[in-house]
């Protein structure tokens, strides 16, 4: 389900079109004492090696880190294990000596005295700034990166993301080495610190006097030149002694440690170690930090097919063992290129057991009242069903006509802008209704992590109003013996089997009629629910409940 409340679409498409116009892999020296009022030269290198030394290839020419911030930068996890996906390599730097060819960023004035930010760090910059205003990651760095290529774009996404993933932890390590304290920067310093600091610690590609430097450049770049000295000074200590700063007791102050090293806030801690096991929240916590892989659901073709299009044009593949028709696409593939070559969605395995949890029958009328930007209403027309896909706002229905468009199917999905709690339908008229409902999100922290700092408490006395309100809109569309289908990616037991157990409650005319279908069977609880939990399934979290009418 879409986080339209909580956070961003699933469906990234990291694709950019501008050529860089200097080697990523140049780079910058580090700021050194006294070194402020040293200006940036203009000569300019024409041999092969752009700058990086005759002969001298920049991205082998990584420092070694000390073992403490390795102990850091391997993993997102809890425990500080390996594991993670590899980051995009050598958009890291700037061209050394070469101001007058970098991408005009509106940052001329900085040319003669300083080497710019590179432009994948300026686009991570301008996103996080937005994202601190309130604004979905996703949607933020679709902004911020128009005209990045395709390389920028992805080591960018993975600076922007990754800072927001592991927000608690770098500012855990952050305080110790303020003193003023965070509370007292300037929310654009805070924000070049969370970046350089994230390239410090787990990004292996980044050289750490590059990612001094260039987050220098970056709160000068930011208008506040001033803190320039505090930049080099904070991120040079951290760099030394990041492996030295204590954290929590993990036995201790469970809590403390899940805070800060599993960078999650303290108040959706408190809850889930109300309702499962210390070990098993800290295996969340573990899952929530991974960097989320990519996955697609072909329409329209078997995944074998599927696989080997894919194959032919170079792309790795191969069908996910949660859910066969789920193809998990390997590096350095990214959406742009698979979407490139076949139709399908981008959708998690966990998402995209909802179709087959639904199961409508071939022909079937389906209802989808929250439905952008697709992804379950192609797969349900791809099982044969002719789809209503509506939702209430005009900019997610845009994206959702996108969707059906780039496949072909305008005459399987019927696209419209409609309020789900006012729908525009006839009572009784449809064969299965899709509530695909507005939620916390909290399966999916991993995929969008500016949630679990977005979200707050009241949150889940607000959403399951709303999702309350579309149960009870939804419920007279479905005519008798057919199907109401309520779904989350949220964890909450607010919005998901409470939620039903009221509806129910409140409509004896309906009772679980949950799919028989082999995918789905190894998910199910006792009642019949589809329920998958991120430290139990390795993919996103997500519920559903399938509702019949009685006849």
């Amino acid at each position: 389900m879409r986080r339209r409340h909580a956070a961003g679409f699933a469906d990234r498409q990291r694709v950019g079109s501008a050529q860089s116009l200097h080697d990523p892999g140049d780079q910058a020296t580090a700021l050194r004492a006294g070194d402020r009022g040293r200006r940036c030269g203009h000569r300019v290198r024409r041999g092969a090696d752009h700058g990086t030394g005759r002969g001298r290839r920049a991205h082998e020419h990584r420092p070694r880190r000390s073992e403490g911030l390795r102990a850091h930068g391997a993993s997102h996890a809890v425990g500080g294990g390996s594991g993670a996906a590899g980051v995009p390599g050598r958009s890291h730097a700037a061209a050394r000596n070469r101001c007058a060819l970098q991408p005009d960023l509106g940052l001329a004035r900085f040319a003669v005295k300083h080497t710019p930010p590179t432009p994948a760090r300026w686009a991570a910059f301008q996103a996080l700034q937005r994202v601190r205003s309130g604004e979905l990651a996703d949607r933020a760095f679709e902004r911020a990166a128009e005209g990045l290529d395709r390389r920028a774009r992805a080591w960018a996404l993975e600076l922007l993301l990754g800072t927001l993933r592991l927000q608690g932890r770098i500012d855990h390590l952050l305080t110790h080495v303020v003193r003023p304290g965070l509370d007292r920067l300037e929310p654009a310093v805070l924000d070049v610190l969370r970046l350089g600091a994230y390239q410090l610690l787990a990004m292996d590609s980044v050289p750490a006097y590059a990612a001094i430097s260039q987050s220098v450049e970056l709160v000068r770049a930011a208008g506040a030149p001033r803190a320039a000295g505090l930049v080099n000074g904070v991120l040079r200590t951290l760099s030394r002694e990041a492996g030295r700063l204590p954290f929590p007791d993990p036995v201790a102050d469970p809590v403390g440690h899940l805070s800060t090293w599993g960078s999650h806030p303290r108040w959706l801690l408190e809850r889930w170690l109300r309702r499962w096991p210390l070990a098993e929240v800290q295996a969340l916590v573990e899952a929530n930090n991974r960097r989320p892989e990519l996955y697609v659901v072909p329409l329209g073709l078997t995944a074998e097919e599927a696989r080997q299009r894919l194959a032919a044009a170079g792309i790795e593949a191969e069908p996910s063992v949660l859910y066969e028709r789920v193809l998990h696409v390997r590096p350095p593939a990214v959406a742009a290129d698979v979407l490139a070559v076949l139709p399908a969605v981008v959708q998690d395995p966990g998402a995209a057991l909802v179709a087959p949890y639904a199961a409508p029958p071939a022909g079937a009328r389906v209802f989808d009242l929250c439905a952008a930007p697709g992804g379950k209403s192609l797969a349900l027309a791809d099982r044969g069903a002719q789809v209503v896909a509506a939702d209430v706002a005009p900019v997610r229905v845009r994206k959702l006509r996108q969707n059906v468009e780039r496949v072909g199917w305008a005459d399987r999905v019927r696209v419209l802008v409609a309020d789900g709690r006012q729908p525009p339908f006839p009572f009784g008229c449809a064969d299965l209704v899709l509530l695909d409902v507005p939620c916390t999100g909290t399966g999916t922290l991993r995929r969008h992590p500016d949630a679990r700092w977005r979200l707050q408490p009241e949150d889940l006395e607000r959403l399951p109003r709303l999702q309350a309100a579309l149960l009870e809109a939804a419920a007279p569309l479905v005519r008798a013996g057919g199907w109401l289908v309520y779904s989350t990616c949220s964890l909450e037991p607010e919005e998901n089997e409470m939620q039903i157990e009221r509806f129910l409650a409140a409509h004896p005319e309906f009772a679980p009629d949950p799919s028989d279908e082999p995918a789905v069977r190894p998910w199910l609880d006792e009642r019949g629910f589809l329920v998958l939990r991120p430290q139990r399934s390795g993919v996103d979290g997500a519920f559903a409940a399938r509702l019949r009418r009685c006849p």
